[in-house]
């Protein structure tokens, strides 16, 4: 049984000193050219930070990865998170305060019916208990990840339009 224990010691050993020299590794490192967005209607700019990047990437992770897989919609795989879709709604959701504002107050994609009892959403976190904790700095980020992910993964983010 002793060296059962001794086997499990420098298990445990070498996972958690491989955690603690690769983990600074790991942290997001995207170029800054890639890390500009449009920031409003009016087309001006914004180039978001690194931690900013893998803070929105945590948030989108942990929240809208549930219907929004790399950036497919899961009930709807017509209208992905692609800018091309994200410029054709109404009105468009292309920068950072227009999906900021969807998070807020989500609306069909022709913007003419309110859909937060159907879309998480921080104007319904009555039912929506996952949006009760992120901060309005927590939905610009996960809005910026969303916008960098086209530039990052190309055809990838979205897959493509389906056909039905």
């Amino acid at each position: 049984m002793r060296p059962m224990r001794l086997i499990l010691w420098a298990i445990a050993t070498l996972f958690l000193g491989w955690q603690v020299v690769t983990g600074p590794a790991l942290a997001i490192n995207v170029d800054q050219s890639y890390r500009t967005i449009k920031l409003n209607e009016a087309g001006d700019t914004t180039i978001i930070s690194n931690k900013q990047l893998e803070n929105g990437k945590r948030v989108f992770n942990n929240t809208c990865s549930q219907c929004h897989m790399a950036g497919r919609t899961k009930t709807n795989p017509n209208v992905t998170l692609r800018l091309e879709d994200l410029e054709g709604a109404f009105p468009p959701r292309d920068n950072v305060a227009a999906l900021v504002d969807y998070i807020n107050e989500p609306m069909t994609y022709d913007g003419e019916i309110d859909i937060s009892d159907l879309h998480p959403s921080t104007k319904r976190a009555d039912i929506w208990s996952e949006m009760r904790n992120y901060t309005p700095d927590d939905l610009k980020d996960a809005a910026g990840y969303i916008l960098v992910q086209p530039s990052l993964q190309g055809y990838m983010w979205g897959g493509g339009k389906t056909v039905n």
